[in-house]
């Protein structure tokens, strides 16, 4: 007995800068079930770079031009990465007309605007997920696993750090003091800090923050420090910053057991941002041998080989929840916690006090 094969699943995208065109554009088009068949940008550029890398992507003026698209039966889900601003208005039309939807990080610039949306996508039975890639960062990967098999013992630290140096400010909303546009390395890279954090160690029970603007003439911070304590028991020591001119440890996880450092990024992002596709030859997300981390303890340690990286897998499991009902790969209420912990990061640096979240239920 055979079945006909499902056709698949068209996808519009709102966005073509770095998010949509380097990160969704290329993993959505090589996913197995997505089509990306839609995409929202004016920038006549930007119109163009899209023709040369996604020929048979239609693109499109406005977003008003692809909700009326999804009402017509066109699409079967839409993905947002516009500016930060956009996330919550654009998000909040699509669930209300009950489009599946996938929003960029971060969900919202307030943890109370992120559980609103979620609400509305259980209200109307419609799936939402954000885009949480650095899930699927190789070092990540690696830390994950030996945490969870044991190979640490009880780990009582996390450290990690996305620190980058670039001390001249570029032009873009991501610079811009308006709250409104939710930029700044707290919300962009901190996101993806504190969701990881959170996904190994779980519920943060209190948060100490040092928030900084460095760079001449910047408007919104540009370094930060977090100190979570997670209600497990284990601190997690976050930093990011677009100006450490000496980067640290990529990741250091102690344990009782051993301990686990890693130094250098993950190849993903560079890949994509350099036009190179998964599926395409070369092993996805495998890290440079040179790179690999440390494990064990100072008496006795030995390289611990990184897992690949693996981004592709997010859009897997967008494809595998639309088809069979599944959750998605990213729950929508993880941004709601990430962002509750970011908001208290804000007090903190503000107050030079540890702000207590509430525990659950509360």
């Amino acid at each position: 007995m055979s079945s006909t094969p499902r056709p698949p699943f068209r996808v519009g995208l709102v966005g073509y800068g770095l998010a949509g065109s380097a990160f969704h554009a290329p993993l959505i088009a090589t996913t197995p079930g997505l089509q990306l068949d839609a995409v929202v940008t004016a920038n006549p550029d930007r119109r163009a770079q899209l023709h040369r890398e996604h020929p048979n992507a239609r693109p499109l003026g406005t977003p008003e031009q692809l909700f009326d698209q999804a009402a017509e039966g066109r699409l079967d889900l839409v993905v947002i990465a516009s500016p930060n601003r956009t996330h919550v208005p654009l998000a909040r039309t699509a669930l209300t007309a009950g489009l599946p939807t996938v929003v960029d990080k971060p969900l919202a610039a307030t943890a109370a605007e992120a559980a609103e949306l979620c609400r509305l996508a259980e209200r109307t039975g419609t799936l939402l997920s954000v885009f949480q890639n650095r899930r699927w960062d190789g070092d990540f990967l690696t830390a994950r696993r030996l945490v969870e098999d044991g190979s640490l013992g009880r780990v009582h630290r996390f450290e990690s750090r996305f620190e980058r140096f670039r001390p001249k400010p570029k032009a873009g909303w991501r610079e811009l003091a308006d709250p409104a546009e939710v930029g700044g390395t707290l919300y962009d890279l901190g996101s993806h800090l504190v969701d990881q954090a959170l996904t190994l160690f779980g519920p943060v029970e209190s948060v100490y923050a040092e928030i900084d603007v460095r760079r001449d003439g910047a408007a919104v911070d540009d370094d930060a420090f977090l100190a979570l304590t997670h209600a497990s028991g284990v601190r997690s020591h976050l930093w990011t910053s677009a100006i450490a001119a000496l980067g640290g440890p990529r990741l250091r996880v102690l344990g009782d057991a051993a301990g686990y450092v890693k130094f250098g990024m993950d190849p993903q992002e560079a890949d994509l941002r350099a036009g190179r596709r998964p599926g395409t030859g070369t092993p996805w997300g495998a890290d440079d041998p040179a790179q690999h981390g440390t494990l064990g303890t100072d008496e006795s340690s030995a390289p611990c080989p990184t897992a690949p990286g693996d981004y592709p897998a997010y859009y897997a499991g967008i494809a595998t929840a639309l088809a069979d009902g599944t959750p998605p790969p990213v729950d929508p209420r993880d941004a709601v916690a990430t962002l509750a912990v970011l908001e208290a990061a804000r007090g903190s640096a503000a107050t030079g006090s540890t702000v207590r979240l509430p525990g659950p239920g509360h």
